[in-house]
């Protein structure tokens, strides 16, 4: 009995470690994707300079946040930061975790009332439509499929040369923070 509670605890614990690291990776490449994607850029001009968007889990789980700067990309910031103008709240870490690791795509979590929206629903869709668009370029083409509501229609090249960007932008940023913060 004891055995099997420390083994689903291990279990809990590494699902939300693994939930925190992707809000990470998914903020810091929605940062990089809108600073190089035109059809992201036209995606986000809808939202006001200083526009926040955060992604968090319930209670007090692993999140991100992201502000609108005035060239109309986004810069990621720490998911502690204050109230958003738009934040998707996913009910429950085994939700996020369902969702990260693709096992359940983001509007199927909103159907099966895994998320709930607090702001402007026509900004979170936008929102949804970023992430959909991001997924497609940074994962491999099964994965995405299975992640988003329909896969675009993107040449093998761009999906590669864009992924390529994406990953380059992302490792960039995080460098230039942990030089900034050194």
């Amino acid at each position: 009995m004891r055995i099997q509670r420390l083994k689903s605890q291990a279990v809990s614990r590494a699902k939300r470690l693994y939930v925190a690291t992707m809000m990470q990776v998914v903020g810091r490449a929605l940062q990089a994707i809108s600073q190089e994607d035109n059809e992201i850029q036209r995606e986000l001009s809808a939202f006001p300079e200083n526009f926040t968007f955060a992604m968090k889990v319930l209670p007090s789980g692993p999140g991100l946040m992201l502000r609108k700067a005035a060239d109309g990309s986004f810069t990621y910031l720490s998911a502690s930061e204050s109230e958003a103008d738009l934040t998707i709240y996913i009910k429950h870490i085994e939700h996020a975790f369902r969702m990260l690791s693709f096992q359940e795509s983001t509007a199927t979590a909103f159907a099966n009332d895994r998320m709930v929206v607090d702001g402007d629903i026509s900004s979170a869709v936008r929102m949804v439509r970023a992430l959909n668009r991001l997924e497609a370029f940074i994962l491999p083409k099964l994965l995405a499929e299975m992640a988003i509501k329909e896969y675009p229609s993107i040449t093998l090249p761009e999906k590669l040369i864009q992924g390529a960007r994406i990953y380059l932008r992302v490792a960039t940023n995080f460098l230039s923070e942990q030089r900034k913060a050194a």
